[in-house]
């Protein structure tokens, strides 16, 4: 039910310094008053004052004929009933964040002590809350919209820095902001074509044709703009899957080591060590990375070398950027151009690896076989960095070329906005589609009212996305989505 108190555990379910239990509804003030207990031994929660913070002790009262009265006629209790010692926030309706009266209990982040005091609080009158229903609530309070719900989600999984500042910006309401006002656009020429529709005599549509092909291309301009941001977006927010290629032992499981900064892989002399993939998440100074480490590619007659190989070739065709890793010490062979077939509709960089060894290779020769065999318009996509992974070179200059190749060298916002959710992205594509239709519609010379039908389509598109044109099911996925506690 909407209007029962819900409780649940805020904080992460292990032993830490603190504990928080949450509670919110309209009972919440009066279960909290059973079991918060003054420093005095007083229960007088429900005289204080919204938005402060108390000093006490939750204790479980057990039978409630044995409380007794103090001569202030406050009820008191025994000590060894005190379960822990807390400070308690109170925030009453409906300056809250679910618009509800809501009470958190901080206190020894014990596992064993936060879940005490949560059963404590049930067995008071709350029920255990769902996943994401204390968001849920401040979304049916009308506190904030669907967009900003899901960038509460988004700021707690956020990978890098930049994900975390993107999704802060959308719970301030930089998505929803520019949604509802594309929407206001676009009701405003429904309104007017309606209007003009139903009083031919006092309203023209005279010369109006022009007017609503303009606003046509800027709301098309708009709704793009959006839509190329979302690729970044998507970046931003899962990462770059980032597959490292090479032939055995070019030193593809030390490039891992090193950018992890441990030592996850095995690294051996001996080519073909890495049977298997190696999966890996990375932060590098912000860019976040899920790095696969492949086998070395070559021809080989072992079983399980084999296998590794082409899980190699799968994962390659399915990343974002691929890193080649290539020994300069050996000469080239048939597996490096294998290699550089294999992923030549992809953005990857090669790596000059072991340039502190002698060189047998180097940049221009490897340009020179390249262009023999694939021509100079190969080299657009082409980034080579020398690299030593015993002397910790080239890593720094990897950054910055991954940032070049997929924020074109400046990760920032200030007021862009960027597309991170796919439902808002498919929201934002039916909403262009449907404005393509209108542009159409107006080449056509269509009757006005076809222009209102496909600008009502665009309208509950864009409505999708601040939660005004979605059914009770896909709020409730959404949310089934959170964790308990938020």
């Amino acid at each position: 039910m909407k209007n029962d108190t819900i409780a649940a555990i805020a904080t992460g379910m292990t032993n830490s310094g603190i504990g928080i239990v949450r509670i919110s509804g309209e009972d919440a003030i009066e279960i909290v008053d059973k079991i918060y207990q003054s420093k005095s031994g007083q229960y007088c929660f429900h005289k204080f004052k919204s938005h402060t913070v108390h000093y006490g002790y939750i204790v479980d009262r057990g039978n409630l004929n044995d409380i007794s009265m103090d001569k202030s006629g406050e009820n008191s209790i025994n000590e060894n009933k005190i379960i822990d010692e807390v400070m308690v926030s109170l925030m009453k309706a409906p300056n809250s964040y679910t618009t509800e009266d809501t009470v958190e209990i901080n206190c020894h982040g014990g596992i064993l002590m936060v879940r005490r005091i949560l059963e404590t609080v049930i067995k008071n009158g709350a029920r255990l809350a769902a996943p994401g229903e204390f968001t849920k609530r401040a979304f049916l309070n009308g506190r904030i919209d669907l967009s900003e719900a899901e960038a509460v989600m988004d700021i707690i999984s956020s990978k890098n820095k930049f994900a975390l500042e993107n999704s802060m910006e959308q719970l301030k309401g930089s998505v929803s902001n520019m949604i509802k006002k594309l929407r206001d656009d676009i009701l405003y020429e429904i309104a007017f074509i309606e209007s003009a529709l139903d009083d031919p005599e006092h309203i023209s549509l005279e010369g109006y044709h022009e007017k609503l092909s303009d606003k046509t291309e800027n709301i098309l301009s708009c709704l793009q703009k959006l839509l190329d941001s979302a690729e970044n977006g998507e970046i931003l927010k899962e990462g770059i899957r980032t597959v490292i290629v090479g032939k055995p032992n070019a030193g593809k499981s030390s490039l891992l080591n090193r950018l992890v900064g441990e030592e996850k892989a095995i690294v051996t002399d001996i080519a073909g060590t890495t049977r298997d993939v190696l999966q890996e998440s990375i932060c590098l100074n912000g860019i976040h990375l899920n790095v696969i480490d492949t086998a070395g590619i070559r021809y080989t007659e072992d079983t399980v070398e084999k296998i590794g190989v082409e899980k190699a070739r799968k994962y390659a065709k399915e990343a974002d950027l691929i890193v080649y890793v290539m020994d300069v010490s050996v000469p080239l062979n048939e597996s490096d151009f294998d290699i550089i077939h294999m992923i030549s509709d992809k953005n990857f960089i090669i790596l000059l690896n072991k340039s502190d060894l002698n060189h047998f290779i180097n940049e221009e020769i490897i340009r020179h076989e390249i262009e023999s065999r694939y021509g100079k318009d190969f080299f657009d996509k082409i980034y080579f960095i020398e690299t030593s992974m015993k002397e910790d070179k080239g890593i720094d200059e990897l950054e910055e070329i991954i940032k070049k190749m997929f924020f074109k060298g400046d990760i920032s916002f200030n007021d862009e906005v960027i597309i991170t959710n796919l439902r808002h992205k498919e929201a934002i594509m039916d909403a262009y589609d449907s404005m393509i239709q209108v542009k159409k519609s107006l080449e056509e010379n269509m009757p006005e009212d076809f222009y209102s039908i496909d600008l009502m389509s665009s309208y509950a598109s864009l409505g999708k996305i601040i939660g005004e044109e979605v059914g009770e099911d896909l709020v409730n996925e959404i949310f089934s989505k959170f964790c308990m506690g938020k």
